[in-house]
């Protein structure tokens, strides 16, 4: 798909200065005199696969910057901080599998990882090294696995909330735009619209168990498959179920992108309409331009727009010119630095179990908010609490889900209350 090429340039020669296996280093990080060997962070990073790229690439870059950083302050215990990367394939178990056990060959201090849609198999493959394991990977269905199984994955945290709460919130999130007179309804149905891999159908099926706890209720349920080759049908069907608020539950930059502008041109006057997840990624707005306008869209981990997600986004821009995606930059920026306390706390990176029992018992603040991992899942608190686990009540103990409209092709944060920058405004069709 061209998208991945064009999406490859905005790296900005990062991927000529670093091939697949090998460590990427700044130019002012070159010390004379390092205390020790190298601290060696793994990154298992999509570049050559068919999905993921986008939110990999992200990751990759957030991490560069933390290097850059911490190098350039002086290291970690005295000594500099390695990037290892690897080529992954995150729908391929098989290449999920090989790419982990290339860093654990390579004898890596700890793994940061966006995701993979093959959980389990990539988990799997670390357990028996063991080193600090950390992905924003954002499922359930995995984390209920590390409940199971707490020695076999006590290694593996996951440094998000899990993605049962796209479902479970997005009945509060309508509440308080309607409570608030931001949003009138043409009535309280709800349309879902969902992709049939196992993440959007756990999201789906969150939602549809929330709606009867709540004023809204579910209008239908659309299938798509990807990929989606033309969304006319489906906005028919759209139009001819009236729901007052619609969930694209899908996953992929590109086709939300073409989704948008075959909306805006035959459109469900009055709907509000969410796209999930996938605008968070700089292709949406680089593709869909001013046909964003209005569209609803949301992630459970996501750069703040506070002091400290201020500060990172205009250091991360002058670093990264372009679009800037708001999920994993700031996600693997995150991680190092939380592995940085966490080493220095522990004095040996080479202790991975006592590495991972203070990252269990220790929160850290970042720029993606408060990430507090100790609990049977070892994902971090939600917030706003939406009664399931693991939810938390203040926003300072949980990780903030972020909705966002786009307004004037510009990503703002509507959602929740202490995060937000502007206030949901009517989209064009409305």
């Amino acid at each position: 798909m061209a998208i991945r090429v064009t999406r490859r340039n905005v790296i900005k020669g990062m991927a000529g200065a670093a091939a697949a296996t090998t460590p990427v280093f700044s130019p002012y990080v070159l010390k004379s005199a390092w205390a020790a060997d190298p601290i060696v962070l793994g990154l298992p990073i999509a570049q050559t696969a068919q999905a993921g790229v986008a939110d990999h690439q992200d990751h990759w870059n957030g991490s560069i910057l933390a290097q850059e950083e911490i190098n350039a302050a002086g290291g970690i215990l005295g000594r500099k901080l390695e990037l290892k990367v690897v080529d992954i394939d995150p729908l391929s178990p098989e290449s999920c599998q090989v790419s982990i056990k290339a860093l654990t060959d390579a004898k890596v201090h700890a793994i940061s990882c966006a995701f993979t849609l093959a959980p389990i198999p990539t988990a799997d493959a670390s357990v028996k090294y063991k080193c600090p394991f950390l992905w924003g990977v954002t499922q359930r269905n995995y984390t209920e696995e590390v409940a199971k199984n707490p020695d076999k994955y006590s290694h593996c945290f996951q440094t998000d909330p899990s993605e049962v709460h796209y479902g479970y919130t997005f009945p509060i999130f309508l509440k308080d735009m309607k409570d608030r007179g931001l949003w009138k309804p043409l009535n309280n149905g709800v349309h879902i619209v969902q992709e049939q891999i196992a993440y959007n159908q756990t999201i789906s099926k969150a939602l549809q168990e929330a709606l009867p706890k709540s004023e809204f209720t579910l209008a239908k349920v659309t299938d798509i498959q990807y990929p989606v080759q033309d969304w006319g049908p489906v906005i028919q069907d759209i139009k001819k179920t009236g729901a007052g608020a619609v969930m694209i539950d899908h996953w992929v930059a590109a086709e939300y992108a073409a989704f948008v502008k075959q909306f805006q041109a035959d459109p469900l006057k009055g709907a509000l309409v969410y796209l999930q997840y996938g605008p968070s990624q700089p292709e949406f707005l680089e593709l869909a331009g001013k046909a964003a306008e209005g569209f609803v869209w949301s992630t459970v981990l996501g750069v703040y727009a506070d002091e400290k997600g201020t500060e990172f986004r205009n250091k991360y821009k002058k670093r990264f010119p372009g679009v800037m995606g708001l999920v994993y930059t700031g996600n693997s920026y995150d991680t190092a630095y939380y592995l940085k306390a966490a080493w220095e706390a522990v004095g040996d990176p080479n202790k991975f179990k006592e590495v991972c029992d203070w990252i269990r018992v220790n929160p850290f603040r970042g720029v993606c908010g408060y990430m507090d991992m100790n609990n049977k899942y070892q994902e971090c608190a939600h917030f706003p609490d939406d009664g399931n686990p693991v939810s938390a009540t203040e926003l300072e103990k949980g990780m903030g889900q972020l909705y966002f409209q786009v307004q004037d092709v510009e990503h703002k944060i509507i959602y929740p209350d202490p995060l937000k920058e502007v206030t949901l405004r009517p989209a064009p069709w409305i």
